[in-house]
């Protein structure tokens, strides 16, 4: 296992979105225990450590969704909760 550096935060990163997929995504980043930043944060440190998207891309969308809800309401009941990016980060690595 390598160890990856990724604590130490001096970079801004801006993207587009529409409010409305930010606004679905801050809640439901809110319910995992995250904050918006720390979501996009794990998302680019999951791309870099597994060199490959955390996901697996889809075609069908309403398969997608109903995955994508089964994982959530999981993670709800037995994920562990992070009080910031660096604390999850850091279980990650472990």
């Amino acid at each position: 296992m390598y160890i990856l550096d990724y604590m130490s935060k001096t970079d801004t990163v801006q993207i587009r979105i529409s409010s409305t997929l930010k606004k679905k995504a801050s809640t439901t980043l809110g319910e995992l225990g995250m904050d918006f930043s720390s979501g996009i944060t794990l998302f680019l440190t999951q791309l870099v450590r597994e060199q490959a998207l955390p996901f697996r891309p889809m075609k069908d969308p309403k398969k997608l969704r109903a995955k994508w809800d089964r994982e959530v309401a999981e993670a709800k009941r037995n994920g562990k909760r992070f009080k910031d990016a660096e604390s999850l980060t850091r279980s990650l690595l472990e």
